[in-house]
């Protein structure tokens, strides 16, 4: 990004972004109900058709654990992959490494937490735990898909409070290490602000320049899209986000859903950046999503439509009529 003589900061004219949708299952594992796999594969199908460049489609978890999403391989099998589209899912362990590669998926996620207490409640087990199993998994799936690991509480845990950027840093610099050349940095509940943003964004951009990161927003404080603003400004060109504002975790109290990608797609367009996706694709996929829901969907696009949206004018305004504007007013 650029200043102007304002001081404000602008983007670059038609910058590219890269918009990343989770709701297949950052968003359905939190629903109560099961959504049947055909209208999984029908709106993972209408989603690759939007422009994103990822999806993150399932995950290869326990079905005891996450019962929404034991249909895994069936949803995998039964999608039609568009070009161009990276086809994703969440790994827990090596046994879902295991099934993911038999399905053949794009691209692992692997997904642990920076902080202890996240760590024990998401996963049964400590930070340092996790890095040990991936180191396993690197081993199994390197050269056969693309890896990347998720970093929950990058910003701060519900149990054990702030987490310092040095703790993000350290586990950054272990995954590099093993040879992961793609990272999330997850604000796993809402907490993260956005000069908080713009200092870790910043400081593992520096690091790194070559690292491949994204950044993953909830917006249980309302701060979601002006968090992405800040990870812009530090560099980021990469962004986790849920069709109508769906997501959460389980295992993280009052954490409401991810950025909606809607709103943020809108949003990244109204600056003049470049996603490549199309939003009237994005917002009829979010109409189906709204249907195949028992509960209201957090999208402020599909409630208000897109900024440059026309109306007529009243019919009293069109007279230009003083009288019609007394009438009017009365």
């Amino acid at each position: 990004m650029r200043r102007e003589d304002t001081g404000i900061m602008t983007s670059p004219e038609k910058s590219r972004v890269f918009i990343q949708e989770v709701a297949p299952r950052d968003g359905f594992q939190n629903e109560a109900g099961f959504i049947p796999t055909e209208r999984k594969i029908a709106l993972i199908d209408a989603l690759g058709a939007t422009g994103v460049a990822k999806i993150e489609v399932t995950s290869f978890t326990s079905s005891k654990a996450i019962p929404a999403l034991a249909d895994a391989e069936s949803v995998m099998a039964g999608i039609r992959r568009h070009p161009g589209v990276a086809y994703a899912a969440l790994v827990p362990n090596v046994r879902g490494c295991e099934r993911a590669l038999a399905c053949g998926v794009d691209e692992i996620n692997l997904v642990m937490s920076v902080s202890a207490g996240h760590s024990l409640a998401n996963l049964r087990r400590l930070p340092a735990d996790s890095l040990a199993e991936f180191e396993r998994i690197v081993g199994m799936a390197a050269g056969e898909v693309g890896i990347a690991v998720s970093l929950s509480t990058a910003f701060g845990c519900p149990f054990d409070g702030p987490v310092a950027e040095r703790e993000v840093v350290d586990v950054v610099e272990r995954l590099v290490g093993l040879g992961i050349v793609s990272v999330t940095l997850c604000d796993t509940t809402g907490m993260a602000n956005p000069a908080q943003v713009r200092s870790l964004c910043g400081r593992v951009r520096a690091r790194w320049p070559g690292l491949q990161l994204t950044a993953h927003f909830h917006d249980t404080r309302g701060m979601g899209l002006a968090n992405a603003v800040a990870a812009l400004e530090a560099g980021i060109d990469r962004f986790d986000a849920s069709l109508s504002g769906l997501g959460g975790c389980p295992y993280a109290p009052g954490a409401s859903g991810n950025v909606c990608t809607e709103d943020l797609a809108h949003m990244l367009e109204a600056m003049g950046y470049r996603s490549g996706v199309d939003l009237g694709a994005l917002l009829d996929a979010s109409r189906v999503l709204a249907g195949m829901l028992d509960h209201p969907v957090s999208s402020h696009l599909l409630e208000a439509g897109p900024w440059h949206r026309r109306y007529p004018l009243p019919a009293f305004a069109r007279t230009g009529s003083m009288a019609g504007l007394r009438r009017h007013a009365q």
